[in-house]
């Protein structure tokens, strides 16, 4: 068995599935990229078949990185197909196919008879359509892999059937999930540690675990497939993903590097790079690092009571397993200023994992001197903030291009807004029960818009009276979600900037989703 660990990485496609955290083609790319720098064995860059968007995503990704790119389909021909057509191109392939194999799926996703009358019938459908679309994928590439959904709440001995017939049909990878986050890691490497001993080919495959966070398990069920035999880890940056997420990256990957001494297994993640990634999914998602997340949040390094500092200043391993630098947490942070130039900024822009075009440099250089000039230092988060802001504007329908807010202790605030769009220019006017209030209602009237808002909040992102703030804010338009951020010295330009942002990611999915409406576009393994 080799002591090689296959880092999958899911974030841009199961992590986006975390509610209001759709991301652009573009904002996709530079992950991706960012990815590739980070090591990563395996990139899922997306589910063609669900839209055209996700289709140009996963294209597009495939031609630009270097490293393996998967591509998910259902156990079906067309999503199959329209899997092989958005990869074809790249230079490292994956079809990555799934099929139910819990009674629980089964008897909900394929309960109408034509699947069989019983249980016993429609599971033999289920074995047949799995060995049926493996062979077919693999008459396009040779690297398949093929998922048990649910394989957490699977029966054991169907679940050794199964896995055995995708290997037969050709399968290279056999995918297990623990889909809801079910199973105790006894409990899952157990379920590992059986299909290693029952399963007869096993050994013309390797085992691969996806580990879902409902019951904050999932790094450990993960930690328990690798100690059973599981050699690639399906995991997402931060641990974002479907409700309570999926396992994280970073955490596994410093596990095992801390704990050399349990593992004789090692990733080629380069695991200086962990922060920068974090961060740059974080400002693209919208989703925030809680600040005691294991590696990458805000308190990880941080050591406020007076017996730890005290420890620290005799010998870091007092209370410290891991040093910063090896995740990437400098101990200098760069500070830019308005006397700085295109080329430091570029290069410190470079540093963080940003890649910028030639013709992108000066739009986002007038953006800094702009924030320079209000905040006079301008330190590595205010330039992740600035990135973040400048991808939102690229890819804008609808653009702020003024607005006024009138309030006070004795007045009923009042706000006006100007609004570009790709037609022409919107304006009205409104009141409120507050600033944020009324502002967004007067952009609600100029778009002829309302979607529920769901959530605010609003944090400093940076130190001192002229720090950054940022607003969070979430809507929600029928059944779905959209995240904004918005960032500003001024905290109503900010919210401002969140709400437009989170109404341009809902007009452009369904703009997208309205050219190509297909069955079940959304998929969970």
């Amino acid at each position: 068995m080799t002591n090689q660990l296959i880092i999958f990485d899911t974030t841009l496609r199961d992590g986006e599935q975390s509610p209001g955290a759709s991301l652009s083609v573009s904002e996709k790319i530079e992950i991706a990229k960012q990815l590739e720098k980070l090591n990563v064995n395996v990139i899922e860059a997306g589910f063609p078949v669900s839209s055209p968007e996700q289709f140009e995503a996963v294209e597009r990704i495939s031609k630009e990185v270097g490293v393996t790119v998967a591509a998910l389909a259902r156990a079906k021909e067309i999503d199959i197909k329209a899997a092989y057509n958005a990869i074809k191109d790249g230079e490292k392939k994956r079809i990555h196919t799934f099929s139910s194999t819990s009674d629980y799926h089964i008897l909900g996703k394929f309960g109408d008879d034509r699947y069989g009358k019983t249980l016993a019938d429609k599971r033999e459908t289920i074995l047949k359509m799995s060995y049926d679309m493996v062979q077919y994928a693999k008459t396009f590439v040779e690297d398949v892999e093929f998922s048990a959904e649910d394989a957490g709440r699977t029966d054991l001995n169907y679940l050794v059937e199964v896995v055995e017939a995708a290997i037969d049909a050709g399968a290279t990878t056999i995918n297990i999930p623990d889909t809801t986050g079910y199973t105790m890691p006894k409990e899952f490497g157990e379920k590992i540690a059986y299909l290693m001993e029952k399963v007869k080919n096993i050994n013309k495959a390797i085992i691969s675990v996806h580990c879902h966070n409902d019951l904050g398990l999932a790094v450990a069920n993960s930690i328990a497939g690798i100690e059973n035999g599981a050699r690639q880890i399906e995991c997402t940056i931060n641990g974002i993903g479907e409700r309570a997420g999926n396992a994280s990256l970073e955490e596994i990957v410093m596990a095992l590097k801390v704990r050399k001494d349990i593992f004789e297994i090692e990733s080629k993640i380069e695991t200086k790079e962990i922060i920068n990634t974090s961060k740059l999914v974080s400002g693209y998602t919208g989703i925030i690092i809680q600040p005691n997340k294991a590696i990458v949040g805000e308190n990880a390094f941080a050591h406020e009571s007076g017996i730890h500092q005290d420890g620290m200043l005799k010998n870091r391993e007092t209370y410290e397993i891991m040093t910063p630098e090896t995740v990437g947490v400098q101990k200098t942070k760069i500070v830019l200023g308005r006397h700085s130039g295109r080329h430091g900024l570029k290069a410190r822009l470079d540093e963080l994992g940003y890649i910028i075009e030639a013709d992108e440099l000066q739009k986002i250089y007038d953006a800094f001197t702009k924030l320079a000039d209000k905040k006079k230092e301008v330190y590595d988060d205010d330039l992740r903030i600035l990135m973040g802001d400048s991808k939102n504007k690229n890819n804008a329908i609808f653009d702020l291009e003024y607005m006024h807010v009138f309030g006070g202790s004795s007045t009923i605030p009042t706000a006006t807004v100007r609004i570009k769009t790709d037609e022409k220019m919107l304006e009205d006017s409104s009141t409120g029960d507050g600033p944020v209030d009324a502002l967004y209602n007067a952009i609600d009237r100029a778009l002829n818009k309302k979607p529920t808002v769901e959530s605010y909040r609003v944090r400093s992102v940076t130190s001192g009276r002229e720090a950054l703030g940022e607003v969070t804010v979430r809507i929600r338009k029928n059944d779905r979600s959209y995240t904004g951020v918005g960032v500003s010295t001024d905290i109503i330009e900010a919210s401002a900037k969140a709400y437009i942002t989170a109404i341009n990611k809902k007009e452009r999915y369904e703009r997208n989703n309205n050219k190509n409406k297909t069955e079940n576009s959304k998929s969970e393994i």
